[in-house]
Order: structure tokens, then sequence, then C-alpha cells
């Protein structure tokens, strides 16, 4: 699933502009024709666009999409609701960046265990099959999820995220899209002026309120929409997924002759 990184990667760090997006609903949203049109530009302007998925997708969901599915393969991801941060080699296998993992794996502690039996009698959960390294995760039933758990997850010393009021998300302390995602960008020294950030739910609102141009597509969740409302460096697109991702390319004047 993952190796070991072993090079650096600073080319990126050149680009006219650095796209961070999530993907479902965003990079993955929007009409077939605008998301064959969107990633054909994307494609034919990689000497000029950086691209990082910020996902809550796991590495091999991401290799399966660029490998078979004909989705732009990005030079870096972080994944995994910001628990992992990785480079994207040429077979499309993520790389986990030792010095920027680290931090994160002494924040979770092996606290995979631990989550699941404090949680395993809370109403409204179902945890997801896929097993994950530094977070765990449930599908939420909002007409029975039982709020107590919030209060368990605090009182274990980590963060708890709900998102699309279906998903709910062990992490640990503080980390999360938005912080991994600018650990990054400086680990690479990319200009956080040229880094368009985009999303459509919250677990995108900490990468969409880092302060960097950032646009919320159309057809983002409604709570995420009221809690960027009257923030300047975000455009609140009306193009869905993709679309918003263009639209906002153009408003905010990002790529010359784009």
């Amino acid at each position: 699933m993952t190796r070991h990184e072993t090079f650096p990667e600073t080319a990126i760090r050149e680009k006219e502009l650095v796209l961070a997006t999530d993907l479902d609903g965003t990079f993955l949203g929007g009409s077939e024709e605008d998301r064959q049109k969107f990633y054909s530009f994307i494609e034919a302007n990689r000497q000029r666009i950086g691209l990082i998925f910020v996902t809550g997708r796991d590495p091999n969901f991401v290799r399966e999409l660029t490998r078979k599915k004909g989705v732009p393969k990005p030079d870096y991801v972080v994944g995994d609701v910001g628990t992992t941060i990785a480079s994207v080699d040429r077979d499309h296998f993520l790389v986990p960046i030792a010095p920027l993992e680290e931090e994160i794996e002494k924040a979770w502690a092996n606290a995979n265990g631990r989550v699941q039996a404090a949680l395993t009698k809370i109403d409204g959960l179902r945890l997801q099959s896929t097993g994950f390294r530094h977070r765990v995760s449930y599908d939420m039933d909002p007409d029975t999820f039982d709020r107590r758990a919030l209060d368990i997850v605090a009182d274990m010393g980590l963060d708890a995220l709900i998102s699309d009021d279906r998903f709910f998300d062990v992490l640990p302390k503080d980390v999360s899209k938005g912080p991994s995602l600018l650990r990054l960008l400086e680990h690479l020294e990319i200009d956080n002026r040229r880094t368009l950030v985009a999303g459509d739910t919250l677990n995108d609102l900490s990468m969409l309120k880092l302060g960097l141009p950032a646009v919320a597509v159309g057809g983002s969740e409604d709570a995420l929409i009221d809690a960027v409302s009257g923030l300047e460096h975000v455009h609140v697109a009306k193009g869905v997924g993709v679309a918003g991702i263009a639209e906002a390319i153009l408003t905010k004047n990002m790529l010359a002759k784009a």
C-alpha cells in the first residue's frame, strides 16, 4: 500500500498554481463532461499546475482512482482526513513523508483499539471496514446518534469530526486536513498565495479557513457554506464540483490565460 520516501520532491514549488482539493463532491464532483474537460485541462498544464489531493480517502482508494479511472495522478496526498501525508511515485503508490507523519503518529499513540472499545456500545455508529493507521472512522446515523460519543473522544485526548451529517471520524488531537496541508506546503516551500484550496463538506472547513485562496464548490454542505460566510478569501461557487474549481481559478485570476 505504501513505501518510504527516499527522495525530495521540490518541483511543485516552482509551479504557477497548486490545487489542493478534496475528492468526493469536489474534484470528483460535477457532470461527466465537466470532469473530463477539467481533467484534460490539468493534464495539458502539468508544467504549470501542481496537484494535491486532500481527502478522507485511504491510499488504496487514491491509487485505484488514478491508475484505473482516468483521474489525474496527484503530486502529493493529504489523506485519511489529514492523518496521512505522502508523495506519489510513478507507479501511483503513496510514499509517506516520515518527518511530517512522526508528529501524527505520536499524537495518535496507537489509539485504534482504545477508541473502538470506548465507542462499541454507542448508538448510531457503525465502524467502517477499512483499517486506517492513525484514525478510526464510522458511518453515522444522525437520527440515532448518541452525542455522548463526543465527550468520550474528548476525554481520550482525541478529536471527533462529524461531516456531511453521516460520517464520524476520530483523529489525533489537532490533526485534520487543514493543519496537515499547511505543514506539507511549508515542507515543500510552496507560496501559499499560489495555492487554491477546494472543498464541499465540513471536514474541509479546517483547510478552507487557513486564509489561502479557497473555494467552496457548488453543491457544498449547507453547514460549510454557513461556516465560510463572510470569509473574503473563500469563493462560494455556483458551478458544481470541478466546474466550481474552474470558476474559482478564473475569478481569482490564479492562472495567466487559463
